[in-house]
């Protein structure tokens, strides 16, 4: 019972989204990687309920990427920037604009007047905002040096 309580309690809390990053900024080359990252936080609360002090402890378990281009990739890691490559995208053809954004699942845990911990048993899931990123074509120039 008490479970389904806190449920609702975090839910209408709502957990924290998160910002993409991306690299190398607003735009992008095609067939380059393009680099992506997170940076989460543990989220920690205490709230009363019924009558009780709840602490609640959510922390990022999944990080789904849109990419904008109608792709996505969920990893178990929130990336790094340069140079670090540990979550990167290549967009194959050139755009004015598209639109990616991290969405990530949290695992809750609770627990009432400083007892055990319990695991909600349900993850949670935040959607993260959308940026604008151009994705460009650049063909190669020879020159006389």
């Amino acid at each position: 019972m008490i479970e389904g309580v806190v449920l609702q309690a975090v839910r209408e809390i709502g957990l924290p989204s998160l910002d993409v990053q991306v690299q190398p900024g607003s735009s992008t080359l095609v067939n380059i990687d393009t680099i992506f990252y997170t940076e989460p936080e543990q989220f920690t609360r205490t709230v009363p309920l019924l009558g009780f002090a709840i602490e609640l402890q959510a922390d990022p378990v999944n990080y789904t990427w849109h990419y904008g281009d109608g792709t996505r990739a969920t990893t178990t890691k929130p990336g790094k920037p340069f140079p670090a490559m540990d979550v990167t995208h290549r967009y194959r053809k050139p755009a004015d604009t598209v639109r990616p954004r991290v969405d990530v699942t949290y695992e809750v845990r609770f627990r009432v007047d400083d007892g055990p911990w319990t695991d909600l048993g349900e993850t949670l899931l935040a959607t993260g905002a959308a940026v604008d990123l151009e994705v460009r074509e650049a063909a190669p120039v020879l020159t006389r040096g």
